[in-house]
Protein backbone atom coordinates (compact mmCIF):
# COMPACT_ATOMS: atom_id res chain seq x y z
CA UNK A 1 0.00 0.00 0.00
CA UNK A 2 1.35 3.42 -0.99
CA UNK A 3 1.99 6.08 1.64
CA UNK A 4 0.26 9.39 0.94
CA UNK A 5 0.88 13.03 1.83
CA UNK A 6 -1.05 16.06 0.64
CA UNK A 7 0.09 19.37 -0.78
CA UNK A 8 -1.44 22.30 -2.67
CA UNK A 9 -0.36 23.88 -5.94
CA UNK A 10 -1.16 27.39 -7.11
CA UNK A 11 -4.06 27.92 -9.49
CA UNK A 12 -4.58 31.64 -10.11
CA UNK A 13 -5.39 33.30 -6.78
CA UNK A 14 -6.47 29.95 -5.34
CA UNK A 15 -5.00 26.46 -5.08
CA UNK A 16 -5.58 22.82 -5.97
CA UNK A 17 -5.07 19.95 -3.51
CA UNK A 18 -2.60 17.33 -4.76
CA UNK A 19 -2.23 13.84 -3.28
CA UNK A 20 1.36 12.57 -3.39
CA UNK A 21 1.63 8.80 -3.22
CA UNK A 22 4.93 7.02 -2.59
CA UNK A 23 5.57 3.40 -3.51
CA UNK A 24 8.81 1.49 -2.82
CA UNK A 25 9.91 -1.47 -4.93
CA UNK A 26 12.93 -3.78 -4.99
CA UNK A 27 14.64 -2.58 -8.15
CA UNK A 28 17.51 -0.33 -9.12
CA UNK A 29 17.63 2.62 -6.67
CA UNK A 30 16.18 5.81 -8.08
CA UNK A 31 13.36 8.32 -7.85
CA UNK A 32 10.63 8.46 -10.49
CA UNK A 33 8.01 11.22 -10.47
CA UNK A 34 4.82 10.67 -12.47
CA UNK A 35 1.59 12.66 -12.78
CA UNK A 36 2.20 15.47 -15.34
CA UNK A 37 5.24 16.86 -13.55
CA UNK A 38 6.92 19.77 -15.34
CA UNK A 39 10.68 20.28 -15.35
CA UNK A 40 10.68 22.32 -12.12
CA UNK A 41 8.84 19.50 -10.31
CA UNK A 42 10.80 16.67 -11.93
CA UNK A 43 14.05 18.30 -10.76
CA UNK A 44 12.85 17.64 -7.19
CA UNK A 45 14.57 14.25 -7.49
CA UNK A 46 17.96 15.89 -7.04
CA UNK A 47 16.74 18.19 -4.31
CA UNK A 48 15.29 15.22 -2.40
CA UNK A 49 18.52 13.23 -2.62
CA UNK A 50 20.65 16.12 -1.37
CA UNK A 51 18.16 17.15 1.35
CA UNK A 52 17.99 13.59 2.78
CA UNK A 53 21.80 13.37 2.68
CA UNK A 54 22.05 16.59 4.73
CA UNK A 55 19.47 15.60 7.33
CA UNK A 56 19.11 12.84 9.91
CA UNK A 57 16.73 10.85 7.69
CA UNK A 58 17.58 7.92 5.43
CA UNK A 59 16.65 7.74 1.77
CA UNK A 60 15.82 4.06 1.05
CA UNK A 61 18.02 2.26 -1.45
CA UNK A 62 15.01 1.19 -3.49
CA UNK A 63 13.08 2.36 -6.50
CA UNK A 64 10.92 5.24 -5.26
CA UNK A 65 7.85 6.08 -7.33
CA UNK A 66 6.04 9.32 -6.54
CA UNK A 67 2.62 9.82 -8.11
CA UNK A 68 1.07 13.31 -8.18
CA UNK A 69 -2.71 13.01 -8.32
CA UNK A 70 -4.79 14.13 -10.13
CA UNK A 71 -2.43 13.05 -12.88
CA UNK A 72 -4.10 14.92 -15.75
CA UNK A 73 -3.35 18.42 -14.36
CA UNK A 74 0.15 19.85 -15.02
CA UNK A 75 2.19 20.40 -11.84
CA UNK A 76 4.45 23.44 -12.03
CA UNK A 77 4.90 24.21 -8.33
CA UNK A 78 8.17 23.54 -6.48
CA UNK A 79 6.17 23.73 -3.25
CA UNK A 80 5.45 20.00 -3.65
CA UNK A 81 8.98 19.13 -2.44
CA UNK A 82 8.12 19.00 1.25
CA UNK A 83 5.12 16.72 0.67
CA UNK A 84 7.23 14.41 -1.50
CA UNK A 85 9.79 14.09 1.28
CA UNK A 86 6.99 13.45 3.79
CA UNK A 87 5.51 10.67 1.66
CA UNK A 88 8.93 8.97 1.48
CA UNK A 89 9.35 9.27 5.26
CA UNK A 90 5.89 7.77 5.75
CA UNK A 91 6.61 4.90 3.35
CA UNK A 92 9.78 4.03 5.26
CA UNK A 93 8.05 4.36 8.68
CA UNK A 94 10.45 7.07 9.82
CA UNK A 95 7.48 9.21 10.88
CA UNK A 96 3.77 8.77 11.60
CA UNK A 97 0.92 10.94 10.50
CA UNK A 98 -2.34 10.52 12.41
CA UNK A 99 -4.51 12.82 10.29
CA UNK A 100 -3.16 12.46 6.78
CA UNK A 101 -6.37 13.66 5.12
CA UNK A 102 -6.46 16.87 7.15
CA UNK A 103 -2.77 17.76 6.88
CA UNK A 104 -0.87 19.41 4.02
CA UNK A 105 2.83 20.14 3.45
CA UNK A 106 3.93 23.13 1.38
CA UNK A 107 7.53 24.13 0.80
CA UNK A 108 10.52 23.89 -1.49
CA UNK A 109 13.59 21.93 -0.37
CA UNK A 110 17.10 23.26 -0.59
CA UNK A 111 20.10 21.01 -1.19
CA UNK A 112 21.12 21.48 2.45
CA UNK A 113 17.71 20.28 3.67
CA UNK A 114 16.35 23.75 4.36
CA UNK A 115 12.73 24.55 3.55
CA UNK A 116 12.09 27.63 1.43
CA UNK A 117 8.92 29.66 1.03
CA UNK A 118 6.72 29.57 -2.06
CA UNK A 119 4.49 32.02 -3.92
CA UNK A 120 0.77 32.38 -3.32
CA UNK A 121 0.72 30.73 0.10
CA UNK A 122 -2.48 32.52 1.21
CA UNK A 123 -4.57 31.21 -1.68
CA UNK A 124 -3.22 27.71 -1.13
CA UNK A 125 -4.07 27.74 2.56
CA UNK A 126 -7.59 29.04 1.94
CA UNK A 127 -8.20 26.43 -0.77
CA UNK A 128 -6.89 23.66 1.46
CA UNK A 129 -9.05 24.83 4.36
CA UNK A 130 -12.11 24.80 2.10
CA UNK A 131 -11.30 21.16 1.25
CA UNK A 132 -11.21 20.15 4.92
CA UNK A 133 -7.47 20.51 5.59
CA UNK A 134 -6.80 22.16 8.94
CA UNK A 135 -3.09 21.50 9.67
CA UNK A 136 -0.42 23.01 7.45
CA UNK A 137 3.34 22.49 7.60
CA UNK A 138 4.94 25.39 5.76
CA UNK A 139 8.28 27.15 5.41
CA UNK A 140 9.22 29.72 8.02
CA UNK A 141 9.46 32.33 5.24
CA UNK A 142 5.70 32.02 4.63
CA UNK A 143 4.76 32.05 8.31
CA UNK A 144 3.78 35.73 8.65
CA UNK A 145 1.42 35.57 5.70
CA UNK A 146 -0.06 32.26 6.86
CA UNK A 147 -1.08 33.77 10.20
CA UNK A 148 -3.51 36.03 8.35
CA UNK A 149 -5.64 33.06 7.24
CA UNK A 150 -8.33 32.28 9.85
CA UNK A 151 -9.37 28.90 11.24
CA UNK A 152 -6.26 26.82 10.48
CA UNK A 153 -3.30 25.46 12.44
CA UNK A 154 0.10 26.47 11.10
CA UNK A 155 3.37 24.63 11.78
CA UNK A 156 6.50 26.35 10.56
CA UNK A 157 9.41 24.26 9.34
CA UNK A 158 12.89 25.56 8.54
CA UNK A 159 14.65 22.22 7.86
CA UNK A 160 13.72 18.68 6.90
CA UNK A 161 15.19 17.40 10.18
CA UNK A 162 12.87 19.73 12.07
CA UNK A 163 9.85 18.28 10.24
CA UNK A 164 10.90 14.76 11.26
CA UNK A 165 11.24 15.81 14.89
CA UNK A 166 7.79 17.39 14.85
CA UNK A 167 6.15 14.29 13.39
CA UNK A 168 7.98 11.50 15.20
CA UNK A 169 7.21 13.00 18.61
CA UNK A 170 10.80 13.74 19.63
CA UNK A 171 10.03 17.47 19.69
CA UNK A 172 8.20 17.89 23.00
CA UNK A 173 6.83 21.42 22.60
CA UNK A 174 3.66 22.22 20.68
CA UNK A 175 4.65 23.35 17.22
CA UNK A 176 1.31 24.45 15.73
CA UNK A 177 -0.32 27.85 16.07
CA UNK A 178 -4.10 28.11 15.81
CA UNK A 179 -4.86 31.27 13.85
CA UNK A 180 -8.40 31.60 15.23
CA UNK A 181 -10.13 34.40 13.32
CA UNK A 182 -6.82 35.42 11.77
CA UNK A 183 -3.90 37.03 13.56
CA UNK A 184 -3.67 40.71 12.58
CA UNK A 185 -0.17 41.99 11.85
CA UNK A 186 1.11 45.01 13.71
CA UNK A 187 0.73 48.04 11.43
CA UNK A 188 3.04 50.98 12.11
CA UNK A 189 0.95 54.01 11.24
CA UNK A 190 3.60 56.43 12.47
CA UNK A 191 5.36 56.26 9.11
CA UNK A 192 4.49 59.20 6.84
CA UNK A 193 2.48 58.17 3.82
CA UNK A 194 3.97 59.10 0.47
CA UNK A 195 2.15 62.00 -1.09
CA UNK A 196 2.21 65.76 -1.50
CA UNK A 197 -1.20 66.96 -0.33
CA UNK A 198 0.41 69.50 2.00
CA UNK A 199 2.30 71.09 -0.87
CA UNK A 200 -0.69 71.66 -3.16
CA UNK A 201 -1.61 75.33 -3.45
CA UNK A 202 -5.21 76.22 -4.28
CA UNK A 203 -7.11 73.67 -6.45
CA UNK A 204 -10.03 73.52 -4.00
CA UNK A 205 -12.36 71.78 -6.47
CA UNK A 206 -9.74 69.10 -7.22
CA UNK A 207 -9.12 68.54 -3.50
CA UNK A 208 -12.85 68.18 -2.93
CA UNK A 209 -12.95 65.59 -5.73
CA UNK A 210 -10.17 63.66 -3.97
CA UNK A 211 -12.13 63.72 -0.71
CA UNK A 212 -15.26 62.35 -2.39
CA UNK A 213 -13.26 59.68 -4.21
CA UNK A 214 -11.56 58.56 -0.99
CA UNK A 215 -14.88 58.38 0.85
CA UNK A 216 -16.82 56.38 -1.74
CA UNK A 217 -14.18 54.68 -3.91
CA UNK A 218 -15.02 56.71 -7.03
CA UNK A 219 -12.88 57.13 -10.16
CA UNK A 220 -11.42 60.54 -11.09
CA UNK A 221 -10.04 62.23 -14.20
CA UNK A 222 -8.01 65.43 -13.75
CA UNK A 223 -7.62 67.64 -16.81
CA UNK A 224 -5.50 70.73 -17.19
CA UNK A 225 -2.37 72.29 -18.70
CA UNK A 226 1.10 70.89 -17.89
CA UNK A 227 2.63 71.89 -14.57
CA UNK A 228 -0.61 72.69 -12.75
CA UNK A 229 -0.30 69.87 -10.20
CA UNK A 230 -2.38 67.04 -11.67
CA UNK A 231 0.18 64.37 -10.77
CA UNK A 232 0.72 65.87 -7.30
CA UNK A 233 -3.00 65.66 -6.64
CA UNK A 234 -3.14 62.06 -7.82
CA UNK A 235 -0.18 60.97 -5.71
CA UNK A 236 -1.69 62.56 -2.60
CA UNK A 237 -4.82 60.37 -2.68
CA UNK A 238 -3.29 57.57 -0.50
CA UNK A 239 -2.90 60.11 2.31
CA UNK A 240 -6.68 60.39 2.55
CA UNK A 241 -7.48 56.67 2.50
CA UNK A 242 -7.97 54.66 5.71
CA UNK A 243 -5.57 51.76 6.41
CA UNK A 244 -6.32 48.28 5.15
CA UNK A 245 -8.51 46.06 7.32
CA UNK A 246 -7.49 42.43 7.84
CA UNK A 247 -9.72 41.04 5.07
CA UNK A 248 -8.12 43.48 2.63
CA UNK A 249 -4.58 42.67 3.82
CA UNK A 250 -5.34 39.01 3.10
CA UNK A 251 -6.54 39.75 -0.44
CA UNK A 252 -3.77 42.21 -1.31
CA UNK A 253 -0.95 40.08 0.13
CA UNK A 254 -2.12 37.06 -1.87
CA UNK A 255 -2.18 38.97 -5.17
CA UNK A 256 1.23 40.58 -4.63
CA UNK A 257 2.81 37.28 -3.56
CA UNK A 258 2.10 35.96 -7.07
CA UNK A 259 4.38 38.54 -8.72
CA UNK A 260 6.54 40.34 -6.18
CA UNK A 261 10.11 39.30 -5.40
CA UNK A 262 9.20 39.74 -1.71
CA UNK A 263 6.40 37.20 -1.89
CA UNK A 264 6.94 36.03 1.69
CA UNK A 265 5.85 39.29 3.35
CA UNK A 266 2.32 40.56 4.02
CA UNK A 267 1.34 43.82 2.31
CA UNK A 268 0.14 46.24 4.99
CA UNK A 269 -0.29 49.49 3.00
CA UNK A 270 -2.81 50.23 0.29
CA UNK A 271 -1.26 49.66 -3.14
CA UNK A 272 -0.48 52.66 -5.31
CA UNK A 273 0.37 51.46 -8.81
CA UNK A 274 1.54 53.91 -11.46
CA UNK A 275 2.34 52.14 -14.75
CA UNK A 276 4.02 54.17 -17.50
CA UNK A 277 2.02 54.72 -20.67
CA UNK A 278 4.62 52.68 -22.59
CA UNK A 279 3.90 49.59 -20.44
CA UNK A 280 2.83 46.51 -22.37
CA UNK A 281 -0.78 45.43 -22.53
CA UNK A 282 -0.05 42.18 -20.64
CA UNK A 283 1.83 43.96 -17.84
CA UNK A 284 -1.23 46.09 -17.11
CA UNK A 285 -4.07 43.61 -17.67
CA UNK A 286 -2.26 40.42 -16.58
CA UNK A 287 -1.50 37.20 -18.37
CA UNK A 288 1.76 35.97 -19.82
CA UNK A 289 3.02 32.40 -19.95
CA UNK A 290 2.28 31.74 -16.27
CA UNK A 291 -0.93 33.85 -16.11
CA UNK A 292 0.20 36.36 -13.50
CA UNK A 293 -1.90 39.36 -12.37
CA UNK A 294 -1.15 42.73 -13.94
CA UNK A 295 -1.17 46.30 -12.63
CA UNK A 296 -4.97 46.37 -12.72
CA UNK A 297 -5.15 43.53 -10.17
CA UNK A 298 -2.09 44.60 -8.19
CA UNK A 299 -3.89 47.88 -7.44
CA UNK A 300 -6.77 45.93 -5.84
CA UNK A 301 -8.02 47.71 -2.68
CA UNK A 302 -5.77 50.64 -3.57
CA UNK A 303 -5.17 53.18 -6.33
CA UNK A 304 -4.35 52.77 -10.02
CA UNK A 305 -2.77 55.99 -11.27
CA UNK A 306 -2.65 56.38 -15.06
CA UNK A 307 -0.76 59.56 -15.86
CA UNK A 308 -1.47 61.03 -19.30
CA UNK A 309 -4.33 58.64 -19.95
CA UNK A 310 -4.69 59.43 -23.71
CA UNK A 311 -1.09 58.30 -24.29
CA UNK A 312 -1.85 54.71 -23.27
CA UNK A 313 -2.47 52.08 -25.92
CA UNK A 314 -6.09 52.01 -27.07
CA UNK A 315 -6.32 48.25 -26.47
CA UNK A 316 -5.12 48.75 -22.89
CA UNK A 317 -7.62 51.51 -22.21
CA UNK A 318 -10.50 49.42 -23.50
CA UNK A 319 -9.40 46.59 -21.19
CA UNK A 320 -10.43 48.84 -18.28
CA UNK A 321 -14.11 48.37 -19.14
CA UNK A 322 -14.64 45.12 -17.22
CA UNK A 323 -12.70 45.96 -14.02
CA UNK A 324 -14.25 49.44 -13.75
CA UNK A 325 -17.72 47.93 -13.97
CA UNK A 326 -17.42 44.45 -12.40
CA UNK A 327 -14.46 45.01 -10.01
CA UNK A 328 -12.66 42.02 -11.50
CA UNK A 329 -10.81 41.11 -14.67
CA UNK A 330 -10.84 37.80 -16.53
CA UNK A 331 -7.60 36.85 -18.27
CA UNK A 332 -8.32 34.20 -20.90
CA UNK A 333 -5.62 32.35 -22.80
CA UNK A 334 -5.57 29.19 -24.91
CA UNK A 335 -4.48 27.02 -21.97
CA UNK A 336 -6.56 28.51 -19.18
CA UNK A 337 -8.78 31.32 -17.95
CA UNK A 338 -8.38 33.04 -14.57
CA UNK A 339 -10.40 35.81 -12.93
CA UNK A 340 -8.47 38.21 -10.70
CA UNK A 341 -10.06 40.76 -8.33
CA UNK A 342 -9.63 44.38 -9.44
CA UNK A 343 -11.46 46.67 -7.02
CA UNK A 344 -9.43 49.87 -7.20
CA UNK A 345 -9.83 53.63 -7.45
CA UNK A 346 -8.78 54.81 -10.89
CA UNK A 347 -7.22 58.26 -10.90
CA UNK A 348 -6.17 59.51 -14.31
CA UNK A 349 -4.78 62.73 -15.74
CA UNK A 350 -4.97 64.20 -19.20
CA UNK A 351 -3.89 67.32 -21.02
CA UNK A 352 -6.62 69.13 -22.97
CA UNK A 353 -4.69 68.77 -26.24
CA UNK A 354 -1.36 67.40 -27.60
CA UNK A 355 0.58 70.59 -26.78
CA UNK A 356 -1.28 70.85 -23.47
CA UNK A 357 -2.30 74.52 -23.52
CA UNK A 358 -5.76 74.50 -25.08
CA UNK A 359 -7.98 76.81 -23.03
CA UNK A 360 -5.09 78.12 -20.87
CA UNK A 361 -3.30 81.46 -20.77
CA UNK A 362 -0.65 80.17 -23.18
CA UNK A 363 -1.44 79.90 -26.90
CA UNK A 364 -2.36 76.47 -28.22
CA UNK A 365 -0.41 75.37 -31.32
CA UNK A 366 -2.59 72.35 -32.18
CA UNK A 367 -4.62 72.11 -35.36
CA UNK A 368 -8.35 71.35 -35.00
CA UNK A 369 -7.98 67.84 -36.39
CA UNK A 370 -5.13 67.15 -33.93
CA UNK A 371 -7.31 68.29 -31.04
CA UNK A 372 -10.19 66.10 -32.18
CA UNK A 373 -7.98 63.03 -32.70
CA UNK A 374 -6.36 63.50 -29.28
CA UNK A 375 -9.67 63.71 -27.44
CA UNK A 376 -10.99 60.64 -29.27
CA UNK A 377 -8.21 58.48 -27.84
CA UNK A 378 -10.38 57.88 -24.78
CA UNK A 379 -13.60 56.22 -25.84
CA UNK A 380 -17.05 57.18 -24.59
CA UNK A 381 -17.57 53.89 -22.67
CA UNK A 382 -14.41 54.54 -20.63
CA UNK A 383 -15.36 58.16 -19.89
CA UNK A 384 -18.81 56.91 -18.93
CA UNK A 385 -17.24 54.78 -16.18
CA UNK A 386 -15.47 57.74 -14.54
CA UNK A 387 -17.45 59.44 -11.77
CA UNK A 388 -15.52 62.65 -11.15
CA UNK A 389 -14.16 65.09 -13.75
CA UNK A 390 -12.17 67.99 -12.33
CA UNK A 391 -10.31 70.74 -14.17
CA UNK A 392 -6.97 71.72 -12.66
CA UNK A 393 -6.19 75.37 -13.31
CA UNK A 394 -3.00 77.37 -13.33
CA UNK A 395 -1.93 78.88 -10.02
CA UNK A 396 -0.51 82.36 -9.58
CA UNK A 397 3.25 82.19 -9.15
CA UNK A 398 3.15 84.54 -6.17
CA UNK A 399 1.11 81.99 -4.20
CA UNK A 400 3.37 78.98 -4.82
CA UNK A 401 5.70 79.64 -1.86
CA UNK A 402 3.00 80.66 0.61
CA UNK A 403 2.33 78.47 3.62
CA UNK A 404 -1.16 77.24 4.45
CA UNK A 405 -2.59 75.39 7.49
CA UNK A 406 -2.73 72.22 5.39
CA UNK A 407 -2.21 69.80 8.29
CA UNK A 408 -5.57 70.80 9.79
CA UNK A 409 -7.12 70.46 6.35
CA UNK A 410 -5.73 66.95 5.90
CA UNK A 411 -6.87 65.84 9.35
CA UNK A 412 -10.32 67.26 8.73
CA UNK A 413 -10.64 65.47 5.38
CA UNK A 414 -9.39 62.21 6.88
CA UNK A 415 -11.94 62.42 9.67
CA UNK A 416 -14.79 63.08 7.25
CA UNK A 417 -13.64 60.21 5.00
CA UNK A 418 -13.47 57.81 7.96
CA UNK A 419 -16.93 58.86 9.17
CA UNK A 420 -18.38 58.39 5.68
CA UNK A 421 -16.85 54.95 5.41
CA UNK A 422 -18.23 53.94 8.80
CA UNK A 423 -21.66 55.04 7.58
CA UNK A 424 -21.28 52.79 4.52
CA UNK A 425 -20.14 49.90 6.70
CA UNK A 426 -23.34 50.18 8.74
CA UNK A 427 -25.39 50.46 5.57
CA UNK A 428 -24.00 47.41 3.77
CA UNK A 429 -22.96 45.33 6.80
CA UNK A 430 -19.47 44.81 5.39
CA UNK A 431 -16.34 46.90 5.75
CA UNK A 432 -15.01 46.39 2.23
CA UNK A 433 -18.07 47.57 0.27
CA UNK A 434 -18.34 51.23 -0.70
CA UNK A 435 -20.90 53.36 -2.49
CA UNK A 436 -19.04 52.96 -5.78
CA UNK A 437 -19.64 49.18 -5.51
CA UNK A 438 -23.43 49.50 -5.36
CA UNK A 439 -25.46 47.80 -8.07
CA UNK A 440 -28.85 49.04 -9.28
CA UNK A 441 -30.78 47.18 -6.58
CA UNK A 442 -28.53 48.68 -3.87
CA UNK A 443 -29.07 52.16 -5.29
CA UNK A 444 -32.85 51.77 -5.19
CA UNK A 445 -32.73 50.34 -1.68
CA UNK A 446 -30.22 52.60 0.05
CA UNK A 447 -30.31 55.89 -1.86
CA UNK A 448 -33.22 57.99 -0.67
CA UNK A 449 -33.52 61.01 -2.99
CA UNK A 450 -35.63 63.90 -1.81
CA UNK A 451 -38.28 65.12 -4.29
CA UNK A 452 -36.24 68.23 -5.07
CA UNK A 453 -33.08 66.19 -5.68
CA UNK A 454 -34.96 63.82 -8.01
CA UNK A 455 -36.36 66.73 -10.03
CA UNK A 456 -32.94 68.36 -10.43
CA UNK A 457 -31.35 65.05 -11.45
CA UNK A 458 -33.99 64.24 -14.06
CA UNK A 459 -33.81 67.72 -15.56
CA UNK A 460 -30.00 67.70 -15.69
CA UNK A 461 -29.91 64.20 -17.14
CA UNK A 462 -32.06 65.34 -20.04
CA UNK A 463 -30.11 68.54 -20.70
CA UNK A 464 -26.66 66.91 -20.32
CA UNK A 465 -27.79 63.83 -22.26
CA UNK A 466 -26.56 61.45 -19.55
CA UNK A 467 -26.53 57.75 -20.29
CA UNK A 468 -28.27 55.33 -17.94
CA UNK A 469 -24.88 54.38 -16.50
CA UNK A 470 -23.90 58.03 -15.93
CA UNK A 471 -27.29 58.66 -14.31
CA UNK A 472 -26.81 55.86 -11.78
CA UNK A 473 -23.19 56.82 -11.15
CA UNK A 474 -24.30 60.37 -10.41
CA UNK A 475 -26.71 58.99 -7.81
CA UNK A 476 -23.91 56.95 -6.21
CA UNK A 477 -21.69 60.03 -6.17
CA UNK A 478 -24.42 62.10 -4.54
CA UNK A 479 -24.90 59.35 -1.93
CA UNK A 480 -21.22 59.66 -1.00
CA UNK A 481 -21.48 63.45 -0.76
CA UNK A 482 -24.47 63.01 1.53
CA UNK A 483 -22.48 60.55 3.66
CA UNK A 484 -19.72 63.14 4.02
CA UNK A 485 -22.37 65.53 5.32
CA UNK A 486 -23.81 62.73 7.52
CA UNK A 487 -27.16 63.23 5.83
CA UNK A 488 -29.55 60.22 5.83
CA UNK A 489 -31.11 61.29 2.51
CA UNK A 490 -29.73 62.72 -0.70
CA UNK A 491 -30.78 66.36 -0.93
CA UNK A 492 -30.79 68.83 -3.80
CA UNK A 493 -27.39 70.28 -2.87
CA UNK A 494 -25.80 66.84 -2.98
CA UNK A 495 -27.15 66.16 -6.47
CA UNK A 496 -26.07 69.62 -7.58
CA UNK A 497 -22.51 69.08 -6.41
CA UNK A 498 -22.37 65.63 -8.01
CA UNK A 499 -23.50 67.11 -11.34
CA UNK A 500 -20.75 69.74 -11.14
CA UNK A 501 -18.22 66.93 -11.47
CA UNK A 502 -19.75 65.63 -14.70
CA UNK A 503 -18.08 66.71 -17.99
CA UNK A 504 -19.91 69.66 -19.55
CA UNK A 505 -18.14 69.59 -22.93
CA UNK A 506 -16.07 67.32 -25.12
CA UNK A 507 -12.88 68.69 -23.58
CA UNK A 508 -11.25 66.52 -20.94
Amino acid sequence: MAAKARSIIGFGTKGLVVDIECSLSNSLPGIVIVGSATKAVDEARERLRAAFANSDSQLPRKRITLNLAPADIPKTDSGLDLAMATSILLATSQIRLHNSGGTAFIGELGLDGSVRGVRGIIGKLISGRDKGITDFYIASDNYQQALLVPHITVHRVSHLSELVKQLDGSLKKETGVDTGDGISPVIDDSEELHGTFSDIVGQLAAKRALEIAAAGGHNILFSGPPGTGKSMLAKSLPQLLPPLVQEEILEVSQLHSLTSSEYDKPVLARPFRSPHHSSSHVSITGGGHALRPGEISLSHRGVLFMDELPEFNRLTLEALRQPLEDRQITVARAKDSITYPANFILIATANPCPCGYYGSSKPCTCMPHQLQRYQQRISGPILDRIDLFANVHEVEHAKLLTKSPSDKTINGIRNRVNMARRTQEKRFGIRTKLNADMDNSDIKRYTALSPGAKTILDTAAEKLDLSARSYMRTVKLARTIADLDQSPSVEAEHITEALQFRPHSVTF
